[in-house]
Order: structure tokens, then sequence, then C-alpha cells
């Protein structure tokens, strides 16, 4: 008699707004083989057409509206509470424009993981494109990295470069760079869900071993 498979890790994704690289997610959970299923999707703006893709998915949806909190941890606390009634296994943020309190973030360590538009460490924060632009940077990109109680400071997993050229503006290097998060994205998440990926004390480990220099794919 065989016994029956091991139970997928579960995905539970928060987003803010399009949901871009939500629906990248979604598209790469689909594929045959994947090693993990998305649960449900959150968000802190009922309108926000992340939402609409989770339906169009099927996936359970729930929304904590951050305008209807006093304080960061408040809003934080009920985030959390929502969260745990879906048992994640992994949280994936995929532009949740939310900074969060390090109670929220001790409580998921190890099992967060963020995409931000820069080449970390490199423009943390906001704005990035134009102060790459600004800076007269050549390369730019994408980091998928640990969720840590410093912002955008996580240990880095992978990267993905783009080149700048010479009639980019903000708008069109934010193209580029979104386009490799919808490739990147969902090859980090399948990393972990396998098992391969871990935050350790203070970097990642890749197979078990420290990763001393995240993960690249290169511009093409």
């Amino acid at each position: 008699m065989k016994a029956d498979p091991a139970p997928q890790p579960r995905i539970l994704a928060l987003a803010s707004g399009s949901g871009s690289n939500l629906q990248a997610l979604i598209d790469a959970s689909r594929e045959r083989g994947f090693p993990g299923q998305i649960v449900a999707v959150g968000c802190n703006r009922p309108g926000a057409f992340a939402l609409e893709r989770a339906a169009q998915a099927n996936l359970q949806t729930f929304v904590v509206d951050h305008t209807r909190y006093d304080s960061r941890e408040d809003f934080d606390a009920t985030l959390m509470a929502e969260i745990l009634r879906h048992h994640p296994d992994l949280i994936v943020l995929a532009g949740f424009m939310r900074i969060l309190t390090t109670d929220f973030v001790r409580a998921f360590r190890g099992k967060l993981l963020n995409v931000h538009p820069s080449l970390l460490p490199r423009y943390t924060g906001l704005n990035t494109h134009q102060r790459a632009l600004d800076a007269g940077d050549t390369t730019h990109g994408v980091s998928i990295h640990f969720v840590t109680e410093e912002l955008d400071g996580g240990p880095v997993i992978a990267q993905a470069e783009v080149s700048v050229a010479s009639n980019d503006d903000a708008e069109s290097l934010a193209e580029k760079v979104q386009a490799k998060e919808h490739v990147l994205y969902p090859i980090v998440v399948r990393w972990f869900c396998e098992g391969r990926i871990q935050l350790g004390a203070n970097c990642v480990l890749f197979d078990g071993d420290p990763l001393t220099t995240p993960m690249r794919l290169p511009d093409n």
C-alpha cells in the first residue's frame, strides 16, 4: 500500500496593488510539478486589483484595511491573526506596501520573502528606479530577500540585472525590472518549497551551505 504523498507547502501572498507579481506566482503554482500551493491572498486595500486576480484563480482572500487602525501594531496584530488562520509555511510579500513591525517579522522569521526593485543593498525604500537613474547607474535590477527587522535589509537570496539604456526613464526602467521580477520570484519560491533555501543566523543557506553572494540571473 502506497503512503500518502507529503502535503505541499502552503503559500500565503500579501499584496497592496495590481498584483502582477501575484499573478506570476499564481501562474507558476499552476504548472505541473510545482512544489507548493497558494492557499490565500491578503490585502490591505479593499479595492486592489490583486484581490480580483485571486478571485479569478479561485483563491481565498481577506482584507485588513490599514486605514481602520490607529497604530501599526494594531494593524499587524489583526493581520497576523488572519494569516495564522491559513497555517502558511511561507508568506510572500508581492507588492505589499506596508512596513511590518518587529513583532510581526519575528513571529514569521524564516517564512517571509519580499521582492524589492533594486540590486540591494543599493536603494532601499521607495523610488528606486529614479534613484538609479539619478546616480547614473548602468545596471539596475531586482532582489528577492528574506524579511528581517531592518527595512529591505534581510539576507538576499537572488538577484536579476537589467541594463540601463541612455533613453530610459523611471517608467521604462520599472517595466524592465518588473519583467525580471515575474521570472525570479517564482524560482525563489520554488526553492523554498523544495527546502533548498533557509534563513540562517545572519545569512541564506542554500542546499545547507551559506550563500556568500546572491544567486544571479543575467540580463538578456
